[in-house]
């Protein structure tokens, strides 16, 4: 066990790897309430910041640190998750959820920073795709607290009463409101061969500039968002149809330089595709694909929500 002094106190901190052991799960756990792991890395550290501003005799008198500190990140989510909705209203353009790269990427570790622990590596799994995620974000904050700490992480509603500040009963109906949304929302399951294999065909078609085979491949009634923060150029509105969007991603195909590659990867455990430009990600594409059809396509290039895929 790696024991080191507790900052300011001068003596060790033998629950210092405990403590430790929660970020993992805090990161995880703040990812889904955000849809922003910059944010999620944020609200964690402060939680943790919150941790060691009390005294050791008050952090004794906490029967389990990991439930103290899920209850104090879950409270600073709950609060940027309101302060976002006015955020956004002067966001430029359309907001995507932050993509994450594949499960064998790092997580916490920013530009210039150093690579963080391999347990550190942040969980993808149904509750963390794109689609998923934006469902969540038409929630309200109270509804996705409740649903995702009650039915994505086990938590009993006495405990997400803790966070959320009303009764668990009351939690109990938020988990139930939120439930009710996404099964109004979400169509059955495609099997993750025959997703990927629709996205792999979607790129072929895109880089020959087939329009009839790109309208073959998207749902009728298709729509694709673009999310650029007014940090890099893009569509501000979404397209909606399957046929305008492929005559659009056509167009986009026709503007690409010598210099830019198409490469299919996982985005946030679902089959995706990145453009490069100079070895550097520039686009990340997410899809929702039912059936044999895409019925959503999600375009981030803000950046800023891609800096974990400039070093791979």
């Amino acid at each position: 066990m790696t024991i080191r002094s507790e900052p300011g106190h001068g003596r060790p901190d033998p629950g210092l790897d405990a403590i430790m052991s929660e970020r993992r799960q805090l990161i995880n756990v703040a990812y889904r309430l955000l849809g922003s792991l910059t944010e999620a890395e944020d609200a964690v550290q402060e939680g943790f910041t919150r941790w060691y501003a009390m005294s050791r005799r008050e952090q004794d008198a906490i029967a389990s640190p990991g439930a103290w500190l899920t209850t104090v990140v879950g409270r600073i989510c709950l609060n940027l998750l309101g302060s976002a909705r006015a955020r956004r209203e002067t966001y430029v353009g359309e907001w995507i959820p932050e993509p994450l790269p594949e499960r064998t990427e790092w997580i916490g570790a920013r530009p210039g920073g150093a690579v963080v622990d391999p347990a550190d590596r942040i969980t993808l799994d149904e509750s963390v795709n794109l689609a998923f995620l934006v469902m969540l974000d038409a929630m309200t904050p109270a509804e996705r607290v409740a649903f995702i700490l009650h039915d994505v992480f086990c938590h009993s509603f006495a405990e997400v009463a803790e966070v959320v500040g009303r009764t668990p009963a009351a939690c109990r109906q938020l988990a139930s409101s939120a439930r009710r949304r996404i099964r109004a929302s979400r169509p059955s399951a495609t099997p993750a061969a025959q997703r990927a294999r629709v996205v792999g065909d979607f790129k072929q078609a895109w880089e020959a500039k087939d329009i009839d085979a790109l309208i073959r491949l998207l749902d009728p009634d298709a729509t694709a968002i673009a999310d650029g923060g007014g940090l890099a150029t893009t569509f501000l509105h979404p397209i909606r149809g399957g046929e305008r969007i492929a005559h659009a991603w056509v167009e986009i195909a026709r503007r690409r330089t010598g210099d830019t590659t198409l490469v299919e990867r996982t985005v946030n455990g679902q089959p995706g595709l990145v453009t490069r430009q100079d070895g550097v990600t520039v686009t990340v594409f997410a899809f929702d694909v039912v059936g044999e059809r895409i019925q959503r396509i999600w375009v981030v290039r803000n950046p800023e929500k891609l800096r974990r895929w400039t070093t791979d």
